[in-house]
């Protein structure tokens, strides 16, 4: 087998086969088919990923069709955001098409099926019809109404379209076998009574085709030749064939209906029932609320096209289900803004910093880069002036020798300004830091040349002029459940995994540059995350939305009692080994691993890394160039090292140039992360 067939999902080697044996490749033909009674969500992605994929790969038509057979749930809202978010997605359709379009043709081949004996009208109650039909190891029985004449089933049908009836007095079912193995073979509906006006074809039928009946004689008038499904439709494959035995013309191509694994994500919930009640029920603020899983909230919250296109790339096209870490998703997202964000200097938890010896009422306007990662991006100019704004956490009146940002007494350098030196804080009345005084040096700017410039200190921290400093309102978004599986538990609520800390609402301060910034936006601000513009935003009040962190908070915060217990059962048998040696151990493997892995396997890295000084990771800069994990697992470990304040000096200089001249892109992408 070639190279390029292994490459194959198993999707594609059905339609290779199918080639093969004789279809035309110009009879290709695929669909999109959602249900318009709610928003597309990531899990939706997958499905669409695949279909216009296939239609991309094969130059084949993919057409949208809208299975719009419940007028009780589905509205023309739901209807032009799909549409809305898959052209966002960069697809396009060749028809748009509805089930509704197919009402008097599929109601014509239902008045077909009642005079070949093959369905009839069933006038018990729904519980009654249920009790009859068995359980999976029982077989059901026939009703009382199953051996109706055909002439009454013809009459009581068309009194049920001209609704002379109430909703639940009647149903068509197709006259199958009610002792099949497969429950979904027993009689099934084909027909219910729903007196709602649709939001297409109104008020003109009062019975609507289930969804069964409806989807492949769809398929099949639209010649459909891959009908794909996920994983939950499998055993609707055996109906989907009865029902296209009943209609299909020998002459005319046939479809066929293949299954594929849905996509899972962990802390998500995809039922789109269960979305509804998270909007009703005012748990957030609608379907594009940035916590909620749609691509209307994905978009809102920053995410891109490009990101959520390789994440479903990522995960691929698999034949049984499982659940993807979100942390996948996120990794996609970083990975992306990461070449395209400008970055920028946002100060969210604000404590002020006054530089005793810097002239008052001087300003001056520094040059930063815009972002490394893309040359064509340049510079911009950022005001600087005695009292700025610092994060709180970057400074700690008593710190220990690994702590590398701002405390009394050690230097540290401002981003693309001075080196300071902490000299001593202001304290309310209840002892609180208020203010902490510092000096600078003023040979030290950064990018001047001078000696005192070149001067390495071991960490750098942003920062906002408070004269020129904008006030912001940033919504720091974080999962909206604390469970991995909050719908998966039969004795909980899926309600009672809601992170009542999802949303936090922070008063900040970013710099000037983003006083015109454009909602939809996307930047990096500096040592914190990626964030973009809310369309809430205004002119007199920007808002910004946190798109996702620099890097994984969230693995840390899952200590299963049971994994703490097994470490401390093995730190009393034998002595824990360094953490240095573990990130050298995870680096040797890193390259033969499959991208979730390596996601997994990075994130360990980042945890261990916080464990590890300069002095432990600086030898593995020296590492043969044969051994690219190991070198990988260092650079992964040298980015969190600087994340917290570690100054580059000429070592890291040289080992990150080295990494950047590599043929290897995982080591390329590490050392361009860094930059």
């Amino acid at each position: 087998m070639s190279e390029e067939k292994e490459s194959l999902n198993f999707i594609e080697h059905i339609i290779e086969e199918d080639l093969k044996n004789g279809m035309d490749s110009k009879d290709l033909r695929f669909r999109f088919p959602p249900e318009p009674n709610g928003y597309l969500h990531i899990g939706h992605t997958k499905a669409i990923g695949i279909s216009f994929g296939l239609g991309e790969k094969y130059n084949a038509p993919v057409n949208l069709r809208f299975d719009d057979t419940n007028p009780a749930k589905e509205e023309q809202e739901y209807v032009d955001a799909i549409k809305h978010d898959i052209k966002w997605l960069g697809y396009t359709w060749e028809n748009e098409l509805y089930s509704s379009d197919y009402f008097q043709q599929l109601y014509d081949w239902a008045v077909k099926l009642i005079k070949e004996g093959k369905a009839y009208v069933d006038s018990q109650s729904s519980e009654a019809m249920a009790e009859q039909k068995g359980t999976p190891t029982q077989p059901g029985v026939e009703g009382p109404y199953r051996n109706r004449s055909i002439e009454e089933n013809l009459d009581l049908f068309e009194r049920m379209k001209n609704g002379e009836f109430e909703e639940g007095t009647h149903v068509l079912r197709a006259k199958i076998d009610m002792q099949h193995p497969n429950m979904l073979m027993r009689d099934p509906l084909m027909y219910r009574i729903l007196k709602k006006s649709h939001h297409r074809t109104g008020n003109t039928w009062c019975i609507y085709p289930m969804y069964d009946w409806t989807h492949g004689e769809s398929d099949y008038i639209e010649q459909i030749t891959h009908s794909l499904c996920s994983l939950e439709f499998k055993p609707h494959r055996e109906l989907y064939d009865w029902f296209l035995d009943q209609v299909v013309d020998a002459h005319k191509l046939r479809p066929k209906q293949r299954e594929f694994a849905r996509l899972n994500l962990s802390y998500t919930i995809m039922s789109k029932r269960k979305l509804l009640k998270l909007v009703e029920d005012g748990v957030v603020n609608g379907w594009d609320d940035p916590r909620m899983p749609t691509i209307s909230g994905l978009r809102r919250r920053g995410y891109t096209p490009s990101a959520i296109r390789k994440f479903v790339e990522t995960v691929g096209v698999a034949k049984r289900d499982n659940v993807i870490d979100v942390a996948l998703l996120e990794f996609c997202i970083r990975e992306d803004l990461n070449k395209t964000a400008p970055r920028v200097m946002a100060v969210l938890d604000p404590i002020k910093l006054i530089i005793t010896n810097y002239p008052e009422g001087k300003e001056e306007f520094l040059e930063a880069e815009n972002n490394q990662e893309d040359e064509s991006a340049g510079f911009r100019k950022v005001p600087f002036s005695r009292e700025l704004y610092i994060e709180k956490d970057d400074f700690k009146e008593n710190a220990s020798s690994k702590y590398f940002r701002l405390t009394l007494g050690k230097e540290v350098r401002l981003k693309n300004a001075y080196i300071i030196k902490g000299e001593k804080v202001v304290k309310d009345d209840q002892g609180n830091i208020v203010a902490v005084h510092c000096t600078y040096d003023p040979d030290s700017l950064s990018g001047s040349g001078t000696e005192a410039s070149l001067r390495k200190v071991k960490g750098t921290l942003h920062w906002v002029s408070v004269k020129h400093a904008i006030k912001a309102e940033v919504r720091e978004y974080d999962r909206l459940f604390l469970d991995e599986a909050p719908d998966s538990h039969a004795d909980k609520d899926f309600m009672e995994f809601i992170n009542p800390e999802s949303l936090k609402v922070i008063d900040a301060y970013v710099e000037p540059s983003l006083k015109g910034a454009k909602i939809g936006e996307r930047f990096q601000f500096q040592r914190i995350g990626y964030f973009n513009v809310d369309h809430d935003s205004t002119d007199q009040q920007l808002v910004f939305n946190k798109t996702v962190g620099l890097r994984d908070s969230w693995e840390k915060q899952k200590p299963v009692e049971q994994n703490v217990q097994n470490q401390q059962k093995k730190s009393s048998q034998q002595p824990q080994r360094p953490a240095i040696e573990v990130i050298k151990q995870l680096g040797k493997k890193y390259t033969n691993l499959p991208p979730e892995k390596q996601l997994k396997t990075k994130t360990q890295i980042e945890q261990l890394a916080q464990q590890v000084s300069y002095d432990e990771l600086a030898p593995l800069f020296g590492t043969s160039t044969k051994k690219t994990g190991t070198r990988i697992a260092a650079m992964i470990s040298l980015r969190v090292l600087l994340a917290q304040g570690l100054d580059k000096n000429s070592a890291i200089d040289i080992f990150v140039q080295q990494a950047l001249e590599d043929k290897d892109a995982l080591l390329v992408a590490e050392a361009k992360a860094i930059l």
